[in-house]
């Protein structure tokens, strides 16, 4: 049985990270901590365990993993500390905010002989794992491009607060780009089995306002071009003003065909071929925000992969390392935007 605690008791962890420890049968949550410490003990309350005053209180607790579920800028910090306290690391995504700091992270897994994995879920969602098995097939061909996009209305309908921590910049640090970018852009590396190489892209605020109606000072949209290693061409969208249904779709365009993920409301995966043939898959509903906030809470897939991680001592598949390598292109991207010109990205 796996022991487990939570550092960070906000709205990833009430309704995706505890609930999903909760369910797993090959794990115990023992430990929370927030700096609010009401909601660490509401969590306590609701799924067993203790409400800790303190982060060295939490990792002395004779625990086996801790979820890192804190603001993107505290990340590096509380995940290296945990490592070095010898618990593996589930690290909720933006990896981090600089290279260095995302470095220091994989630099102190493997020093410390534990895992880190980072909550890249879209890798593990049925749909993409079928398109990457067709892809892997040859069934469209070569990939040519891709189109991925990634809107909703913002943070402060996901964590109830108007004025939402992700707008602070002090805390944040980066915006959609590294919110939401960060998910597509590991599933196009992913899914097409390369590695983006380079990067143009235009980053800004387009609506989102604090109370006093100043615009918040990271980024609402980004708009990126990427180029893999192989030379395939794609586009990436991310927003937080998208004030209508969620868009979690990408396309693949082959030279036989193209596969589209979570693109119809009824299929969450078509495949077209050249000759005019279609295949139509339902296979699952993508966690969304706004599915969260109705009540159908889904599973993420993320906490029993971890679990299973642990369970089977092997590497996961959303490791420090492997995330580096998006987070590589997101720093490029913001690179991007500020100079007004192409970037490439050292994937070495």
């Amino acid at each position: 049985m796996i022991k487990v605690g939570i550092i960070g008791c906000g709205k990833i962890t009430q309704l995706r990270h505890a609930p999903e420890y909760f369910e797993n049968p090959d794990c115990q949550l023992m430990a929370y901590y927030d700096e609010d410490q009401s909601r660490s003990e509401a969590l306590a309350a609701k799924f067993g365990g203790k409400a800790c005053s303190s982060v060295d209180e939490l990792l002395s607790s004779g625990l086996d993993a801790v979820s890192v579920c804190v603001t993107n800028v505290a990340h590096a910090d509380i995940t290296i500390k945990a490592l070095e306290a010898g618990l593996h690391v589930l690290c909720e995504k933006p990896m981090a905010t600089t290279l260095k700091d995302c470095q220091a992270m994989v630099d102190a897994a493997e020093k410390c002989g534990k895992y880190l994995m980072i909550g890249h879920n879209q890798r593990l969602s049925k749909a993409h794992v079928k398109a990457r098995a067709l892809i892997e097939a040859g069934e469209i061909g070569e990939i040519l491009s891709f189109r991925t996009t990634f809107g909703h209305p913002g943070p402060e309908g996901w964590s109830g607060m108007k004025n939402s921590w992700f707008f602070d910049k002090s805390r944040a640090a980066l915006g959609a780009m590294a919110d939401l970018g960060i998910h597509k852009t590991d599933l196009i590396h992913y899914l097409t089995g390369d590695t983006i190489t380079e990067v143009t892209a235009v980053i800004g605020t387009l609506d989102k306002k604090y109370p006093d109606g100043t615009l918040i000072d990271v980024d609402d949209n980004a708009y990126c071009i990427y180029k893999t290693s192989k030379g395939i061409v794609g586009t990436m969208h991310v927003s937080w003003t998208f004030y209508g249904e969620e868009d979690n779709s990408t396309v693949i365009y082959g030279t036989k065909g193209v596969i589209r993920c979570y693109n119809d409301p009824k299929y969450s995966l078509i495949v077209e071929r050249k000759d005019g043939e279609r295949q139509y898959y339902i296979l699952d509903q993508l966690t969304s925000n706004e599915l969260q906030n109705s009540g159908g809470r889904t599973n993420t897939g993320v906490i029993d992969s971890f679990i299973s991680s642990l369970c089977t001592n092997t590497a996961p598949l959303l490791s420090g390392q492997e995330s580096m390598k998006a987070m590589k292109v997101i720093f490029a991207a913001e690179q991007s935007a500020a100079e007004h010109r192409m970037v490439q990205v050292s994937q070495t």
